[in-house]
């Protein structure tokens, strides 16, 4: 693979795109563990199939159409919990089922053509082009930069809201920020692993480092490392077997989630025994 990576700019584009996927979602997805978010970042994942379809059926960018919609409904979603009198889980399993609904009507109703589906369920990471990876440094910039600047306000929020409150610290507006950065994180992760399988990518990482420390900046860095770790080896394996690429990334970072996990119990036992 490295022969043949200075030789095809696909596979330039989706060595980076690894990359900065693996920053991203090792971040991104710390925050979304820490503050049992995993729920609304599948009903968020889901509903991003309404707003593909949608941008199919009106011919334009699917991506764009994605975005757009999830945010929409993500916002909407959390208004709905914060002001109305429902359950989050009720709002975030409508939002899951309503999204993709949404999606397979406006696909079939769209004349002509109808697209292939699994690059947008399964992801292909080969796919990926230069302005995808431009959306991918814009997004990785500015999740680092708002970890770096706000990395006290993110921690308060995710350990101690009550004591963030009495700092006066606007939660709302702050919360709903960062709800905006974990869509555009599950939407520009669909070309990489898919819309079934992203929510691997914001757990799977961080599943790993919290075997490894419970302190919140260990546990972004070492998340950020098996992310690009995992989506790395998952792009190699994809490459040379010509298998799909979402499947062989989120196997590749169970399988270092395995390889982790015992480790981990092979320490505490010779710890115990010294």
């Amino acid at each position: 693979m490295l022969n043949a990576l200075f030789e095809y700019t696909f596979l330039q584009n989706a060595f980076w795109a690894a990359i900065l996927t693996g920053i991203i979602c090792g971040i991104i997805g710390t925050y979304v563990v820490i503050n049992r978010l995993v729920f609304l970042s599948g009903g968020i994942t889901h509903a991003s199939f309404g707003g593909i379809g949608i941008a199919w059926y009106l011919g334009i960018n699917p991506i764009l159409g994605a975005t757009l919609f999830s945010i929409f409904s993500a916002l909407g979603m959390e208004y709905l919990t914060q002001k109305g009198n429902f359950r989050s889980d009720t709002i975030i399993g409508m939002l899951w089922t309503v999204g993709m609904a949404i999606g397979i009507l406006f696909i079939y109703i769209t004349p002509g053509y109808t697209p292939n589906l699994m690059s947008y369920l399964f992801g292909s990471i080969l796919s990926v082009e230069r302005l995808d990876l431009y959306l991918l440094v814009a997004l990785s910039v500015i999740t680092v930069l708002t970890f770096f600047i706000f990395y006290r306000p993110i921690q308060f929020i995710s350990f101690d809201k009550e004591y963030a409150k009495t700092h006066r610290m606007n939660l709302g507006i702050f919360q709903n920020f960062m709800i905006v950065l974990i869509t555009l994180t599950i939407v520009l992760s669909i070309k990489i692993v898919g819309i079934i399988l992203v929510m691997s990518l914001l757990t799977l990482p961080q599943a790993i480092a919290s075997l490894l420390s419970k302190k919140y900046l260990s546990l972004l860095y070492l998340s950020v490392l098996f992310a690009i770790l995992g989506t790395i080896i998952g792009l190699a394996i994809s490459w040379y077997l010509n298998i799909p690429s979402g499947a062989t990334i989120i196997l590749s970072l169970f399988t270092i989630f395995i390889l982790t996990k015992i480790f981990s119990i092979l320490s505490i036992k010779l710890n115990t025994h010294k």
